[in-house]
């Protein structure tokens, strides 16, 4: 795929599914995210290991960033699944292939994937392409956030149970919308079945960003303002908790990324470890 079909994620969407697929590539084992399906949708360039935001060195925080939220995501599905929580919805789903790396997990769940209708129509060519298929356990979902759609409605009749529990991830996304609309996202959420868990991942502040840290958030910044998908939102801990709780959300944590990284990362001899500046909500209803 030379260039980007009609529909394809975006540059930021198709970055994170690369730097799954060079976490395994390039760091030793064991391996945090053991995922290079992202990559085989994706189907980027021959060349595309040594494009300059793809080097081991310069973006390794980023990468061990990026697998860390994905596997504390997957934990929290795995975990949910197992007190019989078989309803998994991935806001902003981009690249997202938990369905297919994950089979022996998501064979006992209803998965729904919610993104942009022109992406979820190449997301379902390129899966069919690959053999992968979309089984009757994985919906994509249409919907335009940043239009302002509502989600919950397409999400129902897609044979999503509002009287169920279910898990809602949404990896990477916070900071692509208004503060109004995570706000609106967090109260439909706490409005649904009791039991039911969100995982939001958000952007701190630069001044709550470790020193070492806050070259890579500028030049993250400049990088997705240059893509045509600036950041328009950060969040300190204290806030995002507070919109959290006054959705009526019954339990909200912050989950420091240091926190992640402790609990991945500690025991590697490489020296590998997330940046900071990515934090993550844990919510239930």
């Amino acid at each position: 795929m030379t260039e980007r079909a009609a529909g394809a994620p975006d540059s930021t969407a198709m970055r994170v599914a690369l730097w799954r697929a060079m976490h395994v590539r390039v760091d030793p084992p064991p391996h945090v995210l053991a995922d290079e399906v992202g990559l085989r949708l994706a189907g980027p360039d021959d060349d595309w290991h040594s494009r300059p935001d793809m080097d081991p060195q310069a973006t390794s925080g980023f990468r061990a960033a990026v697998v860390a939220r994905a596997r504390c995501v997957e934990d929290l599905v795995v975990e949910q699944a197992r007190h019989g929580v078989a309803q998994y919805v991935v806001l902003g789903s981009g690249l997202d292939t938990f369905a297919q790396h994950r089979p022996e997990v998501a064979a006992r769940l209803r998965i729904f994937e919610i993104d942009r209708p022109g992406h979820q129509s190449w997301k379902r060519q390129r899966l069919i392409e690959l053999g992968y298929g979309v089984p009757d356990g994985l919906r994509l979902v249409p919907v335009d956030f940043e239009a302002g759609d509502s989600w919950l409605e397409p999400l129902t009749d897609a044979g999503f149970d509002p009287g169920r529990p279910a898990v809602f991830a949404s990896s990477g996304v916070s900071m692509y919308l208004t503060k109004e609309t995570t706000a609106a996202t967090l109260r439909r959420i706490a409005g649904l079945a009791a039991g039911s868990t969100l995982a939001m991942t958000f952007l701190l502040p630069a001044e709550r960003v470790e020193d070492a840290d806050r070259p890579g958030l500028r030049d993250s910044e400049e990088g997705a303002r240059s893509s045509g998908t600036p950041f328009i939102s950060f969040y300190t801990p204290e806030e995002m908790l507070a919109l959290a709780r006054e959705a009526g959300f019954q339990d909200a944590r912050h989950v420091p990324g240091s926190a992640l990284a402790d609990r991945y990362f500690a025991a590697r001899a490489d020296g590998l470890r997330p940046s900071s500046g990515e934090d993550l909500l844990l919510a239930t209803t």
